[in-house]
């Protein structure tokens, strides 16, 4: 995966790939989206460091430096507009899946719960599960199907989606760069990074996992 960025950074696919990842992990949760952007945003970093070093090398020249990273705003912009996209395509699909992926869903206690607390939440007008089960291993697809599947409408379901793939992708380019930046961009800057991207998604999934308690009446 690092070989293959690293040989990608200085060319337009790298916004293709993060793209095209995010996109679908929503349906194929083993996809490593995330470490993808963190990779990418530490080649960034890396990146803006070396041609730092090289245009002070150079000014005296006169010789412009061009940038051979990827641009950080529009990576981030590029992760997070898959994000939201992969949610509504896995929605739709799920709204229209019809009684045979209904009794998919029914045969699944993690898609049925799912659906059960997504409901209760967006009826409350609360939609913070869905922001949560983004950063938790697989969070975001049982979310999005459930959501369809339950016929949860899109108005109230699409803005938390979008806050939700602002966020991760906020986080993880925000790992990635300036884990590279602090701790250098070298293997152990993205170890770090990546630990703490895992470390998100193990609290999420503790979150979601979590029973609620019901307030004693007397």
């Amino acid at each position: 995966m690092l070989e293959m960025v690293g040989s990608l950074t200085a060319s337009p696919w790298i916004y293709a790939l993060v793209v095209l990842s995010v996109l679908l992990d929503v349906f194929l949760p083993v996809l490593p989206s995330g470490v993808l952007v963190i990779t990418a945003a530490a080649a960034a970093a890396a990146a803006g460091a070396a041609v730092g070093g090289a245009g002070a090398a150079v000014a005296g020249a006169g010789t412009r430096v061009a940038p051979p990273g990827p641009d950080i705003l529009l990576l981030l912009l590029c992760a997070a507009t898959a994000s939201v996209l992969g949610d509504l395509a896995a929605y739709r699909l799920a709204r229209r899946g019809g009684p045979r992926l209904d009794r998919a869903i029914a045969r699944s206690r993690r898609l049925t719960k799912a659906q059960e607390r997504l409901g209760l939440a967006l009826s409350r007008g609360g939609g913070a599960l869905v922001v949560i089960a983004r950063f938790a291993p697989a969070g975001r697809s049982v979310v999005s199907l459930g959501a369809g599947a339950a016929r949860r409408e899109i108005r109230k379901f699409l803005p938390w989606s979008a806050l939700a793939g602002l966020a991760w992708a906020g986080y993880s380019v925000g790992l990635g760069y300036f884990g590279a930046q602090w701790l250098g961009a070298t293997w152990l800057g993205t170890a770090v990074s990546l630990v703490a991207l895992f470390a998100a998604g193990g609290l999420a999934a503790y979150l979601i996992r979590r029973p609620r308690r019901t307030p004693a009446t007397s």
